[in-house]
């Protein structure tokens, strides 16, 4: 799934438009909760150095919450990463270049969209 099919799903299935925080990275896209604000959603274009690959070329990910308990085994699969410039311990980078199927997207997006919506009480 790339980004822009990424960016429609969320649309559609959560409500979510994207937000384009900072002027300097027009490609950065948050997708937050409507009732709390939090975000559940970064779609970004990175260098593939940020991630650790040997290459300069631009690349489309998704950062994603995933929780502590999770992360050690997420980031042992192909085509999830260290969350960059979040907290690594517990926000994953997904490429965005079909190397992560988009069913295996769809429910790391869905972890995430629950892990940062408000608690039950």
């Amino acid at each position: 799934m790339d980004r822009y099919l990424l960016e429609d799903f969320i649309s559609r299935h959560y409500g979510a438009e994207p937000e384009h925080l900072w002027m300097r990275y027009p490609s950065f896209a948050v997708f937050r909760h409507a009732e709390n604000r939090k975000w559940f959603a970064v779609v970004m274009t990175v260098k593939a150095a940020c991630l650790g690959i040997k290459s300069d070329a631009p690349i489309d990910i998704v950062n994603l919450k995933c929780g502590r308990e999770r992360y050690p085994d997420l980031i042992e699969n192909v085509g999830i990463y260290p969350a960059y410039h979040m907290s690594k311990g517990q926000w994953i980078s997904v490429m965005l270049d079909g190397t992560v199927s988009p069913k295996k997207l769809k429910v790391l997006l869905e972890l995430s969209h629950k892990l940062t919506q408000n608690k039950q009480r």
